[in-house]
């Protein structure tokens, strides 16, 4: 098995091809597409999937695909909210990473993990590249769409290309947001100065369009509540708006301000207080839309009670 972690952001052909394993762009395209590489633990056949700094590809050295035998099955007891015969929703456990990733302990155990375990219970296939509809940041929790087989992972996935699942996010940020209710229509793209982080730009070919509304539910002196919309789903999107306009969120060490810091240290808050609250989508089994709501985890719903905000 070849493993590289990724310097330099490219796309995972040309990737392939740099690295004098793989003859040629062409083959390194046939070797993608056969199923013999893996980006972050998980089996990609996308050639113009572009890698990020820190990603970690993984390449079979023999004619056999790789395998997925690494990801052993995990009990995490997660809450499934919503499921039909072609997609679940689970209710995503804080401080979990969905997906194994460049930099974690070969041992950590994912989202996906317990993923695998679902699927053992009820005797469906399990295939990593074919069930994570989308993500989730490690500190986030609330909804997570599952797909139980290819078919219904590409029928979800083109809802999400297409902009048309609705999902909404709780966020507690330090501040009151003026006006209460707003839209953030800022292209985000990665810090050219921290390569770990998102950051706003103004027009850059390297940045991506992206929009957040906001809207505010409760506030007291210091704080506020806030029901976020997404109608894109760029990294770090929602933390990256509100931290731009002023707004960061409680609990977020990457983003964030000396008054977030403060209230933080004041009401004694360690959690990133964000939430996929509302998810909805049309499902591939009865073609109708459904939604979910995922309660608030238990140190969600202490944040609130400490800071006095209400639901």
């Amino acid at each position: 098995m070849h493993e590289w972690i990724v310097e330099h952001p490219a796309r995972l052909d040309i990737f392939l091809a740099n690295q004098n394993v793989v003859i040629s762009r062409v083959k390194a395209k046939d070797v993608v597409k056969a199923g013999h590489v893996m980006v972050n633990g998980r089996i990609v056949r996308k050639v113009a999937l572009v890698l990020d700094i820190g990603d970690k590809v993984e390449m079979s050295e023999t004619e056999e695909p790789v395998t997925e035998t690494r990801l052993e099955a995990a009990d995490l007891k997660m809450t499934v909210l919503y499921e039909d015969d072609a997609c679940l929703v689970v209710s995503k456990p804080e401080g979990r990473s969905v997906h194994p990733g460049a930099g974690m302990p070969p041992d950590e155990v994912t989202v996906l993990h317990g993923i695998v375990h679902l699927f053992a219970e009820r005797k469906i296939p399990f295939s990593s590249s074919a069930v994570l509809v989308h993500r989730l940041d490690k500190e986030t929790t609330g909804c997570l769409l599952i797909a139980k087989t290819p078919e219904a992972h590409k029928f979800l996935q083109k809802q999400f290309e297409d902009r048309t699942v609705k999902k909404t996010y709780l966020a507690i940020v330090a501040g009151i947001p003026d006006p209460p209710t707003a839209m953030i229509d800022a292209a985000i793209g990665r810090s050219t100065s921290n390569r770990t982080k998102m950051t706003i730009f103004g027009s850059s070919s390297k940045t991506r369009e992206a929009r957040t509304t906001y809207t505010t539910l409760d506030a007291t002196k210091d704080a506020a509540l806030l029901a976020c919309d997404l109608h894109t789903g760029r990294t770090h999107q929602i933390r990256v708006h509100l931290n731009g306009v002023g707004y960061p969120i409680l609990g977020d060490p990457t983003y964030l301000s000396s008054l977030s810091e403060k209230l933080e240290r004041e009401y004694d808050i360690h959690d990133l207080c964000l939430h996929a609250w509302k998810l909805s989508f049309v499902s591939p089994a009865d073609h109708k839309e459904h939604s979910v709501i995922a309660e608030p985890s238990a140190a969600f719903q202490e944040s609130l009670k400490k800071i006095g905000l209400k639901l």
